[in-house]
């Protein structure tokens, strides 16, 4: 799985050594300036400006020592021009501690917020994992990779999801996107994954297993929408994807309910977006049993399905033009899914300076050499619920 490394670093400063040599230099320059200088230049007061410089790289103990040796300084000249004990220089000495104590404190308090938020991160990644399994680089005839990019600053989930199960001789993917962001959205995904990840063992047809997800829904809204929310309860829907992939013939069945359709990149540089027949997102209201469609296509050795969240095709430059997904994924189409993902997840961030304005999940799934010889047309059948 893709990990993302969009973070400031607010963590505990790790010191750069090299980088101690800047605020000694200057309290020595400083000293010696202020020693050969006119007795009516004084430049002891400059001296503050090395632990603040130190702050900005290191932690409170190397902070500290930098002001000491800045005191040191100061007490140094005043001693130098026979003044250590006059009023002024006193208070230029003390005015140079407080104001030491003061770097070194916010210091103090950097690390704290740093520590407290790599906790946060480390619960967060945990959540992930417990999320979003890694998808295993291979599953049965397939080779996959997965990407999730979160818009959240320091959040590494969201509302988006996906999942991927094996059966008896197929692999199920599921890929989706909860409606919101925040707690909510992560919760109802979390709901959304254990559904499929327990109902794709229950239902032999794909179709039924995307009722059971419509169920699992509903139910989840009815149960945990609070009273204060009962009016907005009605736009919380979660778009979705299902395909099925059998081991034993070079097709993949797809249904719909609102979700993007997958691009069908071909190794000569041919991408195809998928034409599917949508229903509608899971958890708008339960469907009659003609709504959904199962679409049939053929899926080739050598072939990639490319599936995305809007996320991604929504994302936009500072000029307010949209990602050219499906342009830019032709220039990769050879690449292996690992490979390809990481073309797309580096051209996306360029694309948009570096921020996502929405969570963007990708999977690349690749069919490997089969002995199956024959070629079916690219759609094959819809089929009726």
């Amino acid at each position: 799985m893709g990990i993302w490394n969009r973070f400031a670093d607010f963590g505990p400063r790790q010191p750069n050594h090299a980088l101690l040599a800047i605020p000694v230099l200057l309290i020595v320059m400083i000293t010696v300036v202020d020693i050969v200088a006119p007795a009516d230049i004084h430049l002891g007061p400059l001296l503050v400006i090395a632990p603040a410089i130190t702050a900005s790289f290191a932690g409170p103990r190397l902070t500290g020592a930098i002001g000491v040796l800045a005191l040191a300084a100061q007490a140094g000249i005043s001693l130098h021009d026979g003044t250590l004990l006059s009023r002024n220089v006193v208070v230029q000495i003390v005015a140079l501690a407080v104001l030491t104590l003061l770097v070194v404190g916010y210091t103090l308090v950097r690390e704290r917020h740093g520590q407290e938020l790599a906790q946060v991160r480390s619960v967060a990644e945990a959540a992930q994992h417990v999320l979003l399994w890694p998808l295993p680089s291979g599953i049965g005839p397939l080779r996959t990779a997965s990407v999730y990019l979160a818009a959240e600053d320091e959040a590494e989930i969201g509302g988006d999801l996906y999942a991927v199960t094996r059966t008896d001789n197929a692999t199920r993917v599921l890929i989706g996107d909860v409606r919101g962001k925040g707690l909510a959205a992560i919760g109802e995904a979390a709901l959304v994954l254990g559904a499929f990840r327990e109902a794709s063992h229950q239902h032999a047809e794909l179709i039924a297993l995307t009722d059971a997800l419509e169920q699992s829904v509903g139910r989840y809204h009815g149960e945990f929408t609070a009273p204060e929310d009962e009016a907005g309860a009605e736009e919380r829907f979660v778009t979705a994807l299902l395909l099925e992939i059998p081991d034993d013939a070079a097709i993949v069945q797809i249904t719909s309910c609102g979700h993007p359709a997958p691009l069908l990149l071909n190794p000569q540089h041919s991408v195809t977006a998928l034409r599917l027949h949508p229903a509608p997102p899971l958890g708008v209201g339960v469907l009659s049993p003609s709504a959904r469609t199962l679409d049939v296509f053929t899926f080739e050795a050598g072939e990639t399905l490319l599936l995305y969240t809007d996320g991604v095709i929504e994302a936009r430059n500072q000029r307010g033009d949209f990602y050219p997904f499906a342009e830019r994924a032709a220039q990769w189409t050879e690449c292996g899914p690992e490979p390809l993902l990481h073309h797309i997840r580096r051209d996306l961030l360029a694309h948009v300076g570096g921020r996502l304005g929405d969570d963007a999940a990708l999977i690349a799934i690749r069919r490997a050499p089969t002995h199956s010889g024959h070629h079916l047309p690219r759609l094959i059948h819809t089929e009726r619920a």
